[in-house]
């Protein structure tokens, strides 16, 4: 199930809050926040107490995915994922554009050591099949070794360990992108044509 959420910006920050739900009136109730009340992911426990950075943000908007089906061609949270619409529908969020596959995501951004020491949440994490490098699915690195992804196999967006045992059918990390730097602020995309 996924929640309703949108985007404010706070000063230099930009965080992700739960909407309001309408009044009997129609119009919008002041957002109202509770994050026992909402099951709300970690990164919104610390809202009340400090601004939530871009990386805080968009690990927040991948965990609200997760449980959305997954749908061959999926972009959105209503109509479901696959996995580089969910990419795609993420970063978006953050005003970065990036290609509509798998396979050209894989080129967006900077490339960052395939390891964890050196990957930080929000990476963008690549997978493929055979010896060629061929990149086919992806997802969000949201930190301490996990990733979110829209998975063919469970059926919808799910959060996972990155470093699994290797079993049949599964496919081969990659490696990772970096659409956001270090202090947070968007990098170039290096193919932005879908």
């Amino acid at each position: 199930m996924t929640r309703a959420l949108r985007l404010v910006a706070v000063g230099c920050a930009l965080l992700v809050v739960p909407m309001a739900a309408r009044a009997q009136d129609g119009a919008r109730e002041a957002p109202a926040y509770d994050a026992k009340a909402l099951d709300a992911p970690k990164p919104f426990a610390a809202f009340s107490r400090s601004a939530m950075t871009l990386r805080d943000s968009l690990v927040a908007l991948a965990r609200a995915q997760v449980g959305t089906p997954y749908v061959h061609g999926g972009e959105t949270p209503a109509r479901g994922f696959d996995c580089s619409g969910l990419v795609r529908y993420l970063v978006a969020a953050l005003h970065i554009v990036v290609p509509r596959t798998a396979a050209r995501q894989a080129f967006a951004g900077i490339a960052v050591p395939r390891d964890t020491a050196a990957m930080l949440p929000g990476d963008l994490v690549t997978f493929g099949r055979g010896k060629k490098g061929a990149v086919s699915h992806i997802g969000i690195y949201v930190g301490n070794g996990r990733i979110v992804h829209a998975s063919t196999k469970a059926g919808e967006v799910i959060e996972t360990d990155l470093m699994k045992p290797k079993v049949a059918g599964i496919k081969k990390w990659r490696g990772a992108r970096r659409v956001l730097t270090d202090d947070g602020s968007t990098v170039a995309v290096a193919d932005s044509i879908s």
